[in-house]
C-alpha cells in the first residue's frame, strides 16, 4: 500500500480514513496557525485562572473517581497526575499492534486539539512528535470499562510521555526514557488535568473501531467477489442477482451488494443445473448488505466520536467555563462495534456455507469432491480443501460464539461511582477479533474458488470465465499458487488473509 499523505488536526474534522491513514504511517500534524495555538492555550489558561481563584475542579483539586469529595491540598497538585497514571498501570493481555497504537495516539490528540481539555500546547506537540518518530507506548490490551474511558490502557500512553514504561522503537522494545531520547524530544512534566486529559477519554475503543470499520468494508466488498466465483463455479443462476429483482427491495447496501456480484459475473449464460440456488449464493447480496447498510450510520457515529471532547471535566476556551459531565461514556462506540462484529461473523458463515458447497461433490455440479486436482494415478491419495473446509467451520464457529454483546455485561465498579459503564473497549476488541477469523474464512474461499473457477473452466471450455474473475484467479494463484496437489496451507492462509485485510484483491477503484 502507497504511504498515506499527511494528515493535520485542528483544522477540520478527521474521517476514518484520516485515523486509518495515520495507523498506516502518515505523518501527523497538528493545524500551524495562530488562532489554533490560541484556543489551546486559552484552555490552559482557563484552568489555571480556576485554580487561582480557589474553585472545585474535578480530578485538579479533588481526587478521582469516587474520591472527588476528597480535597487535594494545594501542595499536593503538582503530584496528582503522576499519581494517577501511576496506580493505573495495571493492564493485562497482549498489546496493542504498532497499527492500532497509531489509530488511538491520533484519536487522542484530535480530541485534546479541539481545544476543551485545558491542556498546553506543549503536551500536543510532544504526542504528534511521537507520532511522527514512531514511539508506540506498549499498550496492554485489557484492563478498561469504557466509562470513564480507556483509563487503565492510556494511562501507558501518558506514563511514555513523561519518560517512563515501555514502548517500541525502530522495532525496538526499550524504555519510554531511551526512545524520547534517541528522537531527541523530551519529556514532559504533566501540568494539572493533564494525566486526566490524556487518560480519561475513548481513544482506544474509538481507535480500535475506526479500523474495524476500514477492514469490515473492504471484506463487505470481497464477500461478493467470493459470491460470484462461487456462484460461477457452482455453475450457478445468475439470474438470483438480477436488477430488476432487487429494484424491488430498496434496501441500498443489499443493493449495492447484488451490483457487484453482477458486475463480476458480467455475460455469464448460465444452463442452470437448479432453478433456485441454495440459501448461501442466492441470498448473499440479502447477507452482505446487511453489513453494507449499517457500515453508514457506524461511520456517523464512529466519526462523531473521533471528533469530540470525551475526558471529563469540560474546560470552555470561550466562555471560561468548567463543564462536569460524563463524555468519556463510549456507548455509541460500544453499539457500532457489538453490531459489526455480528454481522461480520454473518459474513464468515456465508462464506463457510460457500464453501462447504464448492468441495461437497453432491452439490457442486460436476466439480471433484474436495476441488481436489491431482494426477489420475494418484486421485485417491488428493484431499484438496478438505481440512480447509473444517479449519474455516471452526474460525466461523468462533467468529460466532463471540457476537453476544460485550454493552451488556455493564459492570458496576469502583466503589459504584462507575456503576454503568459502556464496555466499548471490549467490543471493539471483540470485533477486531472476529474481522481477523472472517479474513482467514474469506482466505480459504479465495483459494477455492480460485481452484473451481479454474476446474470448471476445464469441464465446460465453452463457457468462458468472465473476465474480472478470471482476473481474481490469476491474482489469487500468482500470489499463492495452483493448488495441483495436497500441500501445507498454514503459511499459505496466513498470507492470503493479509491479502484479504489490505484489499489486494478487489477491483482497482
Amino acid at each position: 500500500m502507497k504511504r498515506p499523505k499527511p494528515v493535520t488536526l485542528g483544522v477540520r474534522r478527521l474521517a476514518l480514513e484520516d485515523v486509518e491513514a495515520a495507523a498506516l504511517g502518515a505523518p501527523v500534524r497538528l493545524a500551524d496557525t495562530p488562532a489554533f495555538r490560541r484556543r489551546i492555550r486559552r484552555g490552559a489558561d482557563v484552568l489555571a485562572a480556576a485554580l487561582r481563584r480557589g474553585e472545585p475542579v474535578y480530578g485538579v483539586t479533588t481526587g478521582y473517581g469516587d474520591n472527588c469529595t476528597t480535597p487535594i491540598p494545594g501542595s499536593l497538585i503538582a503530584e496528582l497526575p503522576d499519581n494517577l497514571i501511576r496506580y493505573h498501570g495495571v493492564g493485562t493481555g497482549a498489546p496493542l499492534g504498532p497499527a492500532e497504537t497509531r489509530a488511538v495516539m491520533a484519536c487522542r490528540l484530535n480530541s485534546l486539539a479541539m481545544g476543551f481539555s485545558g491542556v498546553r500546547p506543549e503536551l500536543l506537540e510532544l504526542l504528534a512528535a511521537m507520532i511522527r518518530a514512531d514511539i508506540l507506548p506498549v499498550i496492554p490490551s485489557e484492563g478498561s470499562v469504557g466509562a470513564s474511558g480507556d483509563l487503565t490502557p492510556l494511562s501507558y500512553l501518558a506514563a511514555a510521555m513523561t519518560g517512563r514504561r515501555r514502548v517500541r522503537f525502530r522495532g525496538k522494545a526499550m524504555s519510554a526514557e531511551a526512545a524520547l531520547r534517541a528522537a531527541r524530544l523530551k519529556p514532559i512534566r504533566l501540568a494539572p488535568k493533564e494525566g486526566l486529559a490524556l487518560m480519561n477519554g475513548t481513544a482506544v475503543m474509538t481507535g480500535i473501531a475506526c479500523l474495524a470499520h476500514a477492514r469490515a468494508s473492504r471484506l463487505s466488498r470481497l464477500a461478493a467477489r467470493l459470491t460470484a466465483a462461487s456462484s460461477w463455479g457452482l455453475g450457478g443462476n445468475p439470474a438470483h442477482f438480477d436488477r430488476a429483482l432487487f429494484a424491488v427491495k430498496p434496501h441500498a447496501g443489499q443493493q449495492r451488494a447484488a451490483a457487484w456480484v453482477r458486475e463480476d459475473l458480467a455475460g455469464v449464460r448460465s444452463a442452470v443445473s437448479r432453478l433456485q440456488d441454495r440459501y448461501s449464493i442466492r441470498c448473499a447480496p440479502h447477507v452482505i448488505g446487511v453489513l453494507e447498510d449499517a457500515l453508514g450510520w457506524m461511520r456517523r457515529d464512529l466519526e462523531n466520536e473521533v471528533n469530540s471532547a470525551n475526558d471529563n471535566p469540560i474546560v470552555d476556551p470561550a466562555d471560561g467555563r468548567i463543564h462536569h459531565g460524563g463524555h468519556f461514556y463510549g456507548g455509541h462506540v460500544a453499539f457500532a462495534m457489538d453490531s459489526l462484529k455480528a454481522a461480520v461473523a454473518s459474513l464468515a458463515d456465508l462464506m463457510d456455507r460457500q464453501l462447504a458447497l464448492l468441495v461437497d461433490a453432491r452439490y457442486s455440479n460436476g466439480l471433484p469432491q474436495g476441488l481436489a486436482a491431482g494426477a489420475p494415478g494418484r486421485a485417491a491419495l488428493q484431499h484438496g480443501f478438505k481440512a480447509l473446509q473444517i479449519s474455516a467451520s471452526a474460525w466461523t464457529a468462533e467468529a460466532l460464539r463471540l457476537c453476544m454483546p460485550a454493552a451488556a455485561f455493564s459492570r458496576s465498579t469502583e466503589a459504584h461511582n462507575q456503576d454503568k459503564v459502556s464496555m466499548g473497549t471490549i467490543a471493539a476488541r471483540d470485533a477486531a477479533r472476529v474481522l481477523e477469523l472472517a479474513e482467514q474464512v474469506a482466505a480459504a474461499l479465495a483459494l477455492a474458488t480460485a481452484q473451481a473457477i479454474r476446474l470448471r473452466a476445464a469441464l465446460a471450455p465453452a463457457a468462458k470465465v468472465p473476465p474480472r474473475l478470471a482476473r481474481f484467479r490469476a491474482a489469487v494463484e500468482a500470489r499463492h499458487g495452483r493448488q495441483e496437489a495436497d500441500r501445507e496451507l498454514d503459511t499459505v492462509i496466513a498470507r492470503c488473509a493479509a491479502d484479504v485485510r489490505s484489499g489486494r484483491f478487489l477491483p482497482a477503484r
